[in-house]
């Protein structure tokens, strides 16, 4: 059982790096391919506004980047479903780790703060000088073994942060800034 979860969960963060190196990155820089939405649109996006990415509050079944980064993971998901009968616990874990994939990208991008602090190998992927590194999207696991995690020094961070968006979006905001901000409006 344990060895089951521990290779599922191990094979989701694999598959994870190959694919957003490979396919999502290698086959999305090029122009007129179906996965440019990724490099054109979400890293630009989300470095132009310090990893925020408006369209993560857009509906999921919209055929935007959003949407097709559901049905890329879910697609993904269903084809291990064959798998369910002779390797349970490997399949739940799979199935886990794709939905936790899908919770975990879209909070990073639209909570920052919380993407910052509890994936910081995400928020370097974005806003570090290098995009070609930190591949894992949940967790490094693929990136520490393969050698592709790198870190952003904190006295990196200002230097390439973009400029902060003109309005701020509700998550750059604490409640008490917000309700000040508020009362300066009225």
């Amino acid at each position: 059982m344990l060895l089951g979860v521990a290779l599922g969960l191990l094979h989701a963060n694999a598959v994870e790096w190959v694919t957003h190196k490979y396919v999502l990155h290698g086959l999305g820089r090029r122009k007129g391919s179906l996965f440019r939405f990724h490099w054109a649109q979400h890293h630009r996006i989300a470095r132009k506004n310090a990893m925020y990415d408006k369209t993560y509050q857009s509906p999921f079944y919209s055929w935007k980047d959003r949407g097709k980064e559901v049905v890329g993971i879910m697609g993904l998901a269903l084809l291990h479903l064959p798998l369910l009968k002779v390797a349970p616990y490997f399949t739940a874990a799979v199935l886990f780790s794709s939905g936790n994939y899908l919770y975990r990208h879209r909070k990073a991008h639209v909570d920052v703060a919380w993407g910052r602090k509890h994936m910081p190998h995400h928020w370097d992927h974005h806003m570090g000088p290098n995009q070609d590194a930190n591949w894992c999207v949940s967790y490094p696991w693929f990136d520490w073994i393969l050698g592709t995690r790198e870190r952003l020094a904190a006295e990196e961070a200002s230097p390439i942060a973009p400029k902060p968006l003109a309005e701020p979006h509700p998550t750059q905001l604490d409640f008490a800034e917000a309700r000040s901000a508020a009362r300066v409006k009225a």
